[in-house]
């Protein structure tokens, strides 16, 4: 064979390995455009990195795809429900009604729980009992669950196969226009993951930009007190900036359990009455308050840890006042203390144009 056709055969073989290289939708070596989290400096300095899966980098693309899926009623079984219902912007992501209610108009049996920070939950743990163990597996429960959404994953990705929009926004966000139910809870993490709550007054306060009234000081100073407030065990001191442990505690609600939280999905009597530490950020905003939205008021919230503890056996130690029923704080006391919590609301979260529909 003469040099000619050997250059001939090589040039053509390049042509065609690189057509297909350019033109292949569903190519292996297909990458996004990255947008790393944009993580408050005193984030970076308080806490460590946020948990973003190796398997699912945050891209322009995947947070676009996941927060049109958050604000689409596509994935209910009637299209009638998006996860925006039960979890408002305005409302700090969270539901102000005590329990959500379904597509079939079925009640739920635990109040609607904020999104924010989610990224900054190192335990991995989610939910009020902890029975999602990433925010990815969060993700899949609500669509199927005959209480919320009622749907059926192969529905979903069915549906969503055939609209006249998704596939090409999977393709743009992971490589392929082959839309599984993976693909969709990686999306709405992704998106998730960018909710970050960081601009409060105290917030402002830290960096020098606004200053806490005498009230509020003195409501941070009952906070940290052990006989009077005592929040900070289970909510963490000022400078962690998540104001919740992302641990679970019985809080001295019931002497009796008809709800066994994270008992509910170890098993472990220890665990029964256990409940995520819900964060204190955005308070204004997040009634109604409790697992089961009991209190509808932060009055009521502080008047329980004042004079409403209750025993149960499995009471968190960390409850130090268990044994006279609460701290007993004077009402002026109280009244400083819910300055200060209020202090921890961001109305900049709640009002970002990235995270409206």
């Amino acid at each position: 064979m003469n040099v000619g056709k050997i250059c001939s055969i090589f040039f053509l073989g390049f042509l065609l390995l690189s057509c297909s290289k350019g033109k292949s939708p569903d190519a292996e070596e297909y990458t996004a455009t990255p947008l790393p989290l944009e993580v408050p400096p005193f984030f970076q300095t308080s806490i460590l990195p946020p948990v973003i899966p190796s398997d699912n980098p945050q891209t322009v693309e995947g947070i676009a795809l996941g927060k049109r899926l958050f604000f689409d009623p596509i994935l209910s079984r009637n299209n009638t429900q998006a996860c925006v219902d039960c979890h408002k912007p305005q409302n700090g992501f969270s539901d102000r009604r005590q329990f959500s209610i379904g597509i079939t108009g079925d009640i739920g049996f635990r109040n609607s729980m904020p999104l924010q920070n989610l990224a900054f939950n190192f335990s991995e743990k989610f939910n009020w009992d902890g029975s999602a163990t990433t925010l990815e597996q969060q993700m899949f429960e609500p669509v199927r669950n005959p209480v919320e959404m009622d749907n059926t994953w192969s529905n979903v990705e069915n549906t969503l196969q055939n609209s006249d929009i998704y596939p090409e926004m999977f393709r743009e966000a992971f490589g392929t226009s082959t839309i599984d139910s993976t693909l969709v809870t990686k999306a709405m993490s992704q998106f998730v993951r960018t909710l970050i709550s960081a601009d409060s007054k105290f917030d402002k306060s830290l960096n020098g930009t606004a200053t806490l009234t005498p009230q509020e000081e003195n409501g941070l100073a009952i906070y940290l007190d052990e006989g009077r407030g005592d929040c900070f065990h289970c909510h963490g001191l000022p400078n962690t900036p998540l104001w919740t442990d992302n641990a679970f505690h019985n809080n001295a609600l019931d002497e009796n359990f008809t709800d066994l939280g994270l008992g509910e999905v170890t098993g472990d009597p220890r665990d029964f009455g256990l409940f995520k530490t819900p964060s204190l950020r955005n308070l204004a905003y997040t009634a109604p308050f409790m697992h089961d939205g009991r209190f509808a008021t932060l009055e009521e919230v502080i008047n329980h840890y004042s004079e409403g503890l209750v025993f149960s056996e499995t009471v968190d130690p960390l409850m130090k006042n268990i044994n006279t029923g609460g701290a007993h704080m004077t009402e002026s006391d109280k009244a400083d203390l819910k300055a200060f919590l209020l202090t921890l609301s961001d109305p900049e979260f709640i009002a970002n144009p990235d995270f409206q529909q």
